[in-house]
């Protein structure tokens, strides 16, 4: 397609220590999971190379292994430089492509984001871990000489194996940032005690790395803007930190990001609840403090018009963006060919942290089902031989992915909906607080299916008589899922209807969107995202919200990172949280008092004034369809909710998989 006069900041050439980037646009640090052995995989590589090929001009490895003590760890172990074919082979088919390959420089410290203690952990001072409270071994001046040596000489391997450069990762609450903050360096020698000696051990490491690599070897810096702790770094003390890390000018780039391995871990990726483009507001202001060195802006940073807005205004000369390519590597590619409408926006929904950090499995997006597939970049599904009449039963998330694709692949598609409008529970999800991003996928879906060619009939309920008399060779049956009644609330109360599940009770407080008197209790055995954004919906129309749940906490099937907003805004917006308990039906309810009971000592709390009574339960697949289909002799192939009921991750997923396969 042709290119577009638009974005032309964007698709301006920049130096870095002499070596052109072909835009402004910087893949920036993810971690993958895609390296259990310590040493190059052709997934690592597939990922990048994508990144490379999708139009990013410089992409940044996951934190690799380049000191000693870092053995154990999953990373690619580049210390022993044992693996130099891995290396090289990761190399060109990055630098082949015209892009630029920076490795990671990071350790955690201290820092830790999952239970337990880390028994190996080194750090500026033994000063507990805000979030794990892993209390680290404090590093002597020898330590410390030691690392600088270690991580010089194992950056040298990776600039004879063809990388670019290196990323000195000082942010984020890992060790670097740990010897930068007051907050975490308590030492009074030469590596704390003022400013320039806790900047000390990163300027040092800077100089030990130029020396060792040369005036060609791309430097960059990652430093703190706001870690959000008492005595920490802020704006102010981020500006001091710049100031002193690029008077010698030997850094290439610096780039700003959030948060600290503590309550704030949540700042470290901006979540939709958010603004977009959080760090902006500082980071155009820190600009100032950094010598000349250039700036690179981070941080929520989705759409090509707010990146090119960055760099027109002169607010930064390079734009990072992490988790928008991750859900499409083409979003370079589609800019510049004036395709914006056909990116798959980044939902800013963390799944990908999440699949990391808390499931220890490799990296994954809602938004793209094909992350680091050698077809990822600008996918067009390939064109079968054999053309099937295929019937989509439900115009959810799930349905919409199998429909695009199946239809993109040549077969005759018709999708059936019950409700008038397609997503399903994603478009209720996008009506609640933090979810305006949530629509993006079945935007995009819906865009893609009109154009493959697909037929809606929308608006009533599938039975298996219409769907056998449209003669279809498939179903794909994608009929979602249903909220399983608690055991406490009587049949008799189920049947009439007093008590709805919390998808029904949020359909109709959405239609009156006025304030209600009275508190809305909400009774929690789902644990996940959605269930707290409709908390947050009732707490804006009812005078009291509380959550009641078996459990000793809530929101423990979620990512620490979409955890900790969740508690934070719970707590902000005084919703009560009863824990370890249920309700317990009686006579009273029908007069606006519900007894809570505790699951241990049987304690009971009564609430007064209830207004709405409502539950999230674990759900029942909603697969009525399949038998009676399957016996008249049709191919059925179940997704999403209806196969298993899971997150948004799946439902995409399973949707586009049997797209692929139908």
């Amino acid at each position: 397609m042709p290119e577009t006069a638009a974005f032309q900041a964007l698709f301006t050439p920049f130096t870095l220590a002499g070596r052109t980037l072909r835009n402004r646009i910087v893949h920036a640090s993810m971690s993958l999971l895609a390296t259990p052995a310590g040493r190059v995989t052709d997934r690592l590589i597939q990922y990048h190379a994508n990144r490379a090929a999708g139009g990013a001009a410089m992409t940044i490895t996951e934190p690799m292994a380049m000191m000693h003590h870092q053995a154990g760890i999953p990373r690619v172990q580049v210390w022993r430089r044992d693996d130099a074919e891995g290396l090289k082979r990761f190399a060109e088919a990055v630098e082949s492509q015209d892009c630029r390959l920076l490795g990671q420089i990071q350790d955690a410290g201290r820092g830790r984001h999952f239970p337990g203690r880390n028994p190996e952990a080194v750090g500026a001072s033994a000063l507990p871990d805000d979030l794990s409270w892993t209390v680290p071994r404090a590093l002597t001046v020898p330590d410390i000489k030691g690392l600088i040596e270690q991580i010089a000489g194992s950056a040298a391997h990776l600039k004879d194996c063809g990388f670019s450069g290196v990323e000195i990762s000082g942010a984020h609450g890992h060790m670097f940032h740990q010897f930068l903050s007051p907050w975490s360096n308590r030492r009074d020698d030469d590596y704390g005690g003022d400013w320039e000696r806790r900047c000390r051990i990163v300027a040092e490491l800077v100089a030990a790395l130029r020396a060792g690599c040369g005036g060609d070897f791309i430097i960059g810096l990652k430093l703190p803007v706001d870690d959000g702790l008492p005595g920490g770094v802020g704006p102010a003390q981020a500006a001091i930190i710049g100031d002193l890390l690029t008077r010698d000018g030997i850094a290439d780039y610096v780039c700003f990001a959030g948060g600290a391995h503590a309550r704030t871990l949540e700042m470290h990726t901006p979540d939709r609840f958010g603004p977009p483009m959080p760090y902006m507001p500082f980071i155009k202001e820190l600009r100032q403090h950094l010598n000349g060195v250039p700036l690179m802006a981070l941080g929520r940073i989705t759409d090509p018009a707010e990146a090119d807005g960055i760099l027109a205004r002169g607010e930064a000369s390079l734009v990072a963006l992490g988790r928008p390519l991750v859900a499409d590597p083409a979003w370079p590619k589609k800019a510049r060919e004036g395709r914006s409408w056909d990116i798959r926006y980044c939902l800013s929904c963390n799944t990908c942290w999440g699949a990391i950090i808390m499931m220890h499995v490799p990296i994954a997006c809602v938004n793209n089902p094909r992350v680091s597939r050698a077809d990822e970049v600008d996918y067009v599904p390939q064109r079968t031989e054999t053309p099937k009449r295929v019937v989509v039963v439900g115009a959810g998330i799930a349905g919409m992915e199998a429909a695009w694709v199946a239809a993109a692949r040549g077969h005759a598609v018709t999708v059936i909906g019950a409700s008038d409008h397609i997503g399903g529970k994603a478009w209720w999800r996008e009506k609640l607080p933090g979810g305006e991003t949530v629509s993006s996928i079945y935007d995009y879906q819906t865009v893609a299916a009109q154009r493959a060619g697909v037929t809606f009939r929308l608006g009533a309920p599938a039975t298996a008589e219409a769907v056998i008399a449209l003669r279809p060779d498939t179903v794909i049956l994608a009929t979602g899922s249903t909220m399983i009644p608690p055991d406490w609330l009587p049949a008799a109360v189920l049947a009439e209807g007093w008590v709805p599940d919390l998808r029904a009770a949020m359909t109709e407080v959405l239609r009156h969107p006025g304030a209600q008197p009275g508190t809305a209790v909400l009774f929690d055995a789902d644990h996940t995202e959605g269930t707290y954004a409709a908390a947050q919906a009732l707490r804006a129309r009812f005078g009291a919200v509380v959550i009641v749940t078996p459990r000793d906490t809530i929101a423990t099937d979620v990512p620490m990172t979409t955890r900790q907003g969740i508690l934070r805004r719970v707590a902000e917006q005084r919703i009560e949280v009863i824990v370890l308990a249920e309700p317990r039906w009686t006579d009273a309810c029908a007069e606006g008092r519900l007894e809570v009971v505790n699951v241990y000592n049987g304690d009971v709390r009564v609430i007064e004034d209830v207004a709405l009574l409502t539950y999230a339960t674990p759900r029942l697949a909603n697969d009525a369809l399949a038998a009676p289909l399957a016996a008249s002799g049709i191919a059925v192939v179940v997704v999403g909710d209806a196969r298993a009921p899971q997150e948004m991750l799946f439902a995409t997923a399973s949707g586009h998989a049997a797209g692929e396969r139908v």
